[in-house]
């Protein structure tokens, strides 16, 4: 796998960092509060910590990670900047802050000057249709967008494909809010649908504060029998629509093990971007992570 440290690119900020993972998670298991591990997904039942990802970064050429909540938690927020605070390749934090809350413009306040704070993210898969329109998560996320450009946070957008309709007009909504979508609104791979989903996901594409991670696509196919060729066609309509400058490499990690180990995801992601530039591979590859949430 190319090590984008060695390629020339326009983008200095690739010299700094190098490639990046864009999407990552770390937690402390227990049934409860990771409800949503189902038995698909024994395997990652246990704790994820930044000792278990590094010799796998280490391997495959990764500098630095954004670590991502898996709860909607202030308690793991904290935790997350902790971890942050004390390893250096972790280079930013997704963290989950409660948007609709009256109180959310006095947290903001809070933790607007934590250093490794980069974005914001709400699981809305889980939330039903009618919560895109609610006024209270609207109101929080022009609190967001008013934090502006110095300071500014990332929204990330997590939803699944059924949701693809009411996600563009929340985008909408928020034309001057940099938003990320996670997992590229996890396509149905296993079945083999690029419809309606490649439509909608063009449409994400023109709206240009609208970026999109290239992650969590092994978990939507087969997670026994994926191949490379599979994710293609999904990958390339990705590409289409947001271009080489708006797509963003993430492993998902430690989720994405339930179907790939974290070197076969890498060598998968080489293969999709093969008709790529050297330029362009390195902009998905970590020049854009590192742009789009700041990490330098």
């Amino acid at each position: 796998m190319q090590n984008p440290m060695t390629a020339t690119s326009p983008n200095p900020l690739s010299v700094t960092l190098g490639r990046v993972d864009a999407h990552q998670h770390f937690w402390n298991y227990s049934e409860q509060e990771f409800e949503w591990i189902d038995d698909t997904m024994q395997e990652i039942r246990r704790d994820f910590l930044p000792a278990d990802l590094a010799p796998q970064l280490r391997a495959s050429g990764v500098e630095a990670t954004i670590a991502v909540q898996a709860r909607q938690s202030l308690a793991e927020t904290d935790w997350l900047l902790e971890l942050a605070a004390s390893t250096p390749w972790i280079a930013g934090v997704v963290g989950w802050l409660p948007l609709a809350s009256p109180t959310f413009h006095a947290l903001l306040d809070r933790y607007i000057g934590q250093p490794k704070l980069r974005g914001v993210r709400h699981v809305l898969q889980a939330e039903p249709d009618a919560f895109f329109e609610d006024e209270a998560f609207h109101r929080g996320m022009r609190l967001l967008q008013s934090t502006g450009p110095a300071t500014g946070l990332v929204y990330d957008l997590l939803i699944v494909e059924r949701q693809m309709k009411q996600a563009l007009r929340f985008v909408d909504r928020h034309p001057d809010q940099v938003i990320v979508l996670d997992h590229m609104a996890k396509p149905r791979i296993a079945a083999g649908e690029l419809q309606p989903w490649a439509t909608h996901l063009r449409a994400l594409g023109l709206r240009k504060h609208v970026s999109c991670k290239l992650s969590g696509l092994v978990t939507e196919a087969d997670a026994d029998r994926w191949t490379v060729e599979e994710l293609r066609p999904f990958v390339e309509v990705a590409l289409e629509a947001f271009g080489p400058s708006r797509l963003l490499f993430g492993s998902d990690w430690p989720v994405c093990t339930v179907a790939a180990s974290y070197a076969r995801w890498c060598e998968a992601v080489e293969d999709l971007l093969r008709n790529c530039t050297g330029a362009e591979r390195e902009a998905i590859l970590g020049g854009n992570a590192q742009r789009v949430y700041r990490l330098v």
